[in-house]
């Protein structure tokens, strides 16, 4: 059964801890075959712990949104303007069995109107073809590569996309 509507809630700092609990269930599925357990346990507890998470918000002023469809928080996803209505698109993640429907598409949609960006930025994972080809379907182009170095002997080889807004 495809997701009828999809809701974008703003998360607020007292609902952070929801935020890493998301990320632990999401990434326990998706990211070992990718990266492997030990790098996906090194980067839960580094980038989604209640600190990291705050400094990401208070910080880096990330605006963190839960994915509700049906009265159920599936995902979250989380965005950064860097200038002039350009947008990063630090963090994406639908719980896999909600995943598949239409419903990532419908989530782009919403946050689209939500931020009204003229370009948005995105780095993923170069093995992760998934989410590389959901990417391609909804506008993104590959931009560049990029390697950054995570700490503790790991590394994020990702790909830059964008998506620009078509001139009417």
């Amino acid at each position: 059964m495809q997701d009828s509507s999809i809701l974008l809630k703003a998360v607020s700092v007292t609902e952070i801890k929801k935020v890493a609990e998301l990320a632990k269930v999401i990434w326990a599925k998706h990211y070992p075959s990718i990266i492997g357990q030990e790098q996906v346990d090194y980067m839960l507890q580094n980038m989604y712990n209640h600190e990291s998470l705050l400094q990401q918000i208070q910080e880096k002023a990330q605006q963190f949104y839960f994915i509700i469809s049906n009265n159920e928080t599936i995902g979250f996803i989380s965005v950064t303007n860097e200038k002039n209505d350009c947008w990063m698109l630090n963090k994406f993640y639908v719980l896999e069995e909600k995943a598949g429907k239409g419903t990532g598409t419908k989530v782009l949609e919403e946050i689209i109107k939500v931020i009204q960006p003229k370009k948005i930025r995105l780095t993923v994972n170069r093995k992760n073809y998934k989410s590389i080809n959901f990417y391609f379907k909804n506008g993104f182009k590959i931009d560049s590569l990029a390697v950054f170095d995570i700490g503790n002997g790991f590394v994020m080889d990702d790909f830059i996309m964008v998506w620009e807004q078509k001139s009417r």
